[in-house]
């Protein structure tokens, strides 16, 4: 395993970072990878059992914290226990989101939709932001603000419009914050993933085998995203040192599949098309499908 006395260009032993979310998925792969580069790491997590699994993940020398990060108060507690215990704060992660499994026509959902998508997806991170900008600038050394949106922020997506326009607010509130607050040295950059396996959702598994071939098809570099993939792009975010003159812009950590469009590698690797060649794709669910 890489350890810190490994990396350092990164700079990054001994800074301290809070993750939200870092119990499972992206978040969890963001904070194992942020403790091996040598940084003190405070873990927010709203899951009894994904708290303690990351707790015994990362040992004593980092903090795990309950908490509801669409509430203000405990987000005041999470930055609390930070200061308390670490006395500083260098990078924070708002890696919180989830589409809640709300997938209807537009004019079908409800304001108590609109409302809980509001507040997983784009609430959190001002109160986490908030929060944790004056314990930043108190370092004095700057900072990173890193914000985990999605790839569908910058593509339509049907069935989820709602969730796709708050991401795409994350975008707005990425851009504005980081003009705000480069006059402290604070960095404000995001991640847009593409599909990515975690305990959230569950891609490739969903895939038979005899459709795996499909995947060099539908992403450039042949694969469903791991949470590692985004956790490598939010460790560069870190990096004052890899990163330091990067702000207010949002990595697609996609395979290459915004870049390709509709573009697709025909079936035998004869040629491309962008128009559809199959009849399903083996992965996404057919209501009307029956087995015999």
């Amino acid at each position: 395993m890489t350890s810190a006395e490994e990396l350092p260009i990164l700079g990054l032993a001994g800074k301290v970072a809070i993750v939200t979310g870092g119990g499972a998925g992206i978040g969890r792969a963001t904070a194992e990878l942020y403790a091996r580069a040598g940084m003190k790491v405070a873990v927010a997590e709203i899951d009894p059992a994904r708290a303690a699994s990351v707790r015994a993940a990362l040992g004593d020398a980092h903090l795990i914290v309950e908490a509801d990060v669409r509430k203000a108060a405990d987000v005041a507690r999470v930055v609390e226990a930070v200061a308390v215990r670490f006395g500083r704060l260098d990078v924070l992660v708002n890696n919180v989101g989830d589409y809640l499994g709300f997938k209807t026509p537009f004019e079908q959902s409800s304001e108590a939709e609109w409302d809980a998508l509001y507040g997983i997806n784009l609430l959190h991170m001002f109160h986490m932001s908030k929060a944790a900008i004056p314990l930043m600038r108190a370092g004095g050394a700057g900072g990173s603000i890193v914000n985990v949106s999605t790839i569908e922020a910058f593509r339509g997506i049907p069935m989820t419009v709602v969730y796709s326009a708050f991401k795409a607010a994350v975008t707005g509130f990425t851009q504005s914050l980081a003009v705000e607050l480069g006059q402290y040295g604070i960095r404000v950059n995001a991640i847009a993933p593409e599909t990515t396996n975690s305990a959230q959702i569950v891609a490739t598994p969903r895939v038979p085998p005899e459709n795996l071939d499909h995947l060099k098809r539908w992403f450039p570099i042949g694969r469903f995203g791991e949470g590692a993939d985004s956790a490598g792009a939010a460790l560069f975010l870190a990096s004052d040192t890899l990163s330091g003159w990067v702000s207010g812009t949002t990595i697609h950590v996609d395979g290459g599949v915004l870049a390709a469009g509709a573009w697709m590698r025909m079936p035998g690797d004869n040629g491309w098309t962008h128009l559809p060649v199959i009849e399903a794709d083996g992965y996404t669910p057919r209501p009307h499908a029956r087995r015999g």
